[in-house]
């Protein structure tokens, strides 16, 4: 059963972006589009959130997407340079080290592919799987508490949002697979 791509408001709700910049979605909305944003860079709206209104750069970028998609501008998935990218996660109960060489051992074997960089010192480990036609698998691990991780894996550079659905499943797959 295919999952689809939801949206930047999906993700991260009205209260806690309230609570981080100090308005809604809505307010931030008609802030910018009383400020013209709608015919700017995705560059030039985030900049603005943070030098004119001390918005934190996470934040204004999640706002700046939020914005794109409400207004058009840009689809659920797509990047700023029009390609689309799906991602998913999960937690597992390996340390970050073994959680990325399980993850890749995985994503070799279901995609057929060595990575072209696997990065295990860094604190949040690495590792990147180029695919043809400019394609790509991220695998990432981040250390949470008691000795898990949180696992994750970005489809990047899909020239349309046409295998958003069925890549993201794919992934999930791949994730269960791991520890």
């Amino acid at each position: 059963m295919s999952t689809p791509v939801g949206s930047n408001a999906e993700g991260v709700g009205d209260d806690a972006v309230r609570a981080a910049t100090g308005r809604d979605r809505a307010e931030w909305f008609a802030l910018l589009d009383e400020a013209g944003a709608a015919t700017w860079t995705h560059r030039e709206v985030a900049t603005w959130l943070v030098r004119e209104h001390g918005v934190d750069g996470w934040w204004a970028q999640g706002v700046t997407v939020g914005y794109e998609q409400a207004r058009g501008i840009r689809r659920p998935g797509q990047r700023q340079d029009g390609t689309f990218e799906a991602s998913v996660s999960r937690r597992v109960d390996l340390a970050p080290t073994d959680a990325l060489r399980a993850l890749a051992a995985v994503v070799t074997l279901r995609l057929d592919v060595d990575p072209l960089a696997l990065n295990l010192t860094a604190k949040h480990p690495t590792a990147r799987f180029p695919l043809e036609g400019g394609e790509y698998v991220l695998a990432t691990v981040s250390p949470v508490a008691g000795g898990r991780s949180s696992i994750g894996l970005t489809w990047g550079r899909m020239p349309d949002e046409t295998r958003l659905a069925e890549v993201k499943d794919r992934m999930r797959e791949y994730l269960r697979s791991v520890g």
